[in-house]
C-alpha cells in the first residue's frame, strides 16, 4: 500500500496540523474547480477538527464549500450518536456554511435502505462526476477493529460494486447504519485520515504494514488509486508501525 504518514507527537499537534491540510485542500478545489466537495467523518478526533475549522471563519471560501457525511448511524439527526449532530455542534453551527450546501443522510426515512437510496440520490445531484462522485477531499478514521466508515470486517457491503451508497448492521451501540461504497472512496481526488491513540496502533500497524485483507482490513480498500492519500496519525497510534514508515 502507497501511504503518506505524517506522525505527530500528540493528538492536539495533529488536529492543528489537519486543519491546515483541509484549509489548503478546499482553497485549492474552489480555486481550480470553483467549488469543493467534502466528506466528513465522524469520532473524537473529527470532532475536535471541525472546531479548528470553525475558527478560520474568514479564510475559508465557505461559500463554495459542499459538505457529506461518509457515514451515518440510524439515529434522529438530533440525536447524541448522530454524526451530522456532532458536526452540527461543532462546525456547521459557527461556521458561516450555507444550510443549502450541507447535504446529510436523511435519518427520517422509512428505514435504512429507503434512507440510503435517497442519500445516493442526492449525491447525484450535488456531486460532480460520472460513474462515480468526484469528491474533492474525504476524512477517515480508523477503528481498533480496523473498520472505516461504516465499513466493517467481514461486512457484506465490502462486496458492493454498484451502488453509491448502502447500508451496513454492525458495530456498537447503533447497530443499523449508512454508508458510503468503497468505490466510491476510490475514486476521491484526495483522502485524510486521522488516526490518534493507543488503542488504534494494532490496527494501523495492520492496515499500513500487513497483507492486503480488505474482508478483515477494510480501510485498505478504500486507498484512490489515483489520488492522494495522507495518514495523520500520533505517536500513541504509530507505536507499532517501523520507525522508517512515510
Amino acid at each position: 500500500m502507497t501511504a503518506t504518514i505524517v506522525r505527530y507527537p500528540d493528538p492536539a499537534a495533529l488536529v492543528a496540523a489537519a486543519a491546515d491540510v483541509v484549509a489548503r485542500e478546499l482553497r485549492e478545489a474552489v480555486g481550480r474547480r470553483g467549488r469543493a466537495c467534502v466528506v466528513l467523518a465522524g469520532g473524537e478526533t473529527p470532532r475536535a477538527l471541525y472546531r479548528r475549522l470553525a475558527e478560520y471563519r474568514e479564510g475559508l471560501p465557505w461559500a463554495n464549500v459542499w459538505w457529506f457525511f461518509g457515514d451515518e448511524r440510524w439515529v434522529p439527526t438530533n440525536d447524541p450518536l448522530s454524526n451530522f449532530a456532532m458536526v452540527e455542534q461543532a462546525l456547521f453551527s459557527k461556521a458561516p456554511i450555507p444550510r443549502a450546501q450541507i447535504v446529510a443522510v436523511p435519518t427520517d426515512a422509512a428505514d435504512p435502505a429507503a434512507g440510503a437510496s435517497a442519500y445516493e440520490a442526492a449525491l447525484r445531484t450535488h456531486v460532480p462526476g460520472v460513474d462515480w462522485p468526484e469528491f474533492d477531499l474525504v476524512l477517515m478514521g480508523l477503528g481498533a477493529d480496523g473498520h472505516t466508515a461504516s465499513l466493517f470486517p467481514g461486512d457484506p457491503a465490502l462486496a458492493e460494486g454498484a451502488a453509491w451508497v448502502t447500508t451496513t448492521r454492525a458495530g456498537r451501540p447503533i447497530p443499523d447504519r449508512v454508508t458510503l461504497t468503497i468505490p466510491v472512496f476510490t475514486h476521491a481526488r484526495s483522502m485524510l485520515f486521522l488516526v490518534t491513540g493507543a488503542a488504534k496502533a494494532d490496527a494501523l500497524a495492520a492496515t499500513l504494514t500487513g497483507p492486503r485483507d480488505p474482508t478483515r482490513r477494510p480501510a485498505q480498500a478504500v486507498i484512490p488509486p489515483s489520488g492522494r492519500c495522507l495518514w495523520l496519525v500520533d505517536h500513541a497510534a504509530a507505536a507499532k508501525l517501523p520507525s522508517s514508515s512515510s
